[in-house]
């Protein structure tokens, strides 16, 4: 999977306040993701983040 920081990303579940969208902010073993609406940054396993995405915008 091509993925690299600045890309917007779709996720299958909604984040609490009802986006689905998410910014890649650093790519690697681990990822780290900002919520488009809300700004709440997260980090979370390349694993876990790839089973949770459901599309990428560009």
């Amino acid at each position: 999977m091509e993925i690299a920081p600045g890309m917007v990303v779709t996720s299958k579940k909604p984040h609490p306040c009802g986006s689905r969208e998410w910014l890649l902010l650093r790519v690697g073993a681990d990822v780290k993701l900002r919520c488009v609406v809300c700004g709440r940054e997260v980090w979370t396993t390349r694993v876990k983040f790839e089973k949770m995405i459901k599309g990428i915008k560009e």
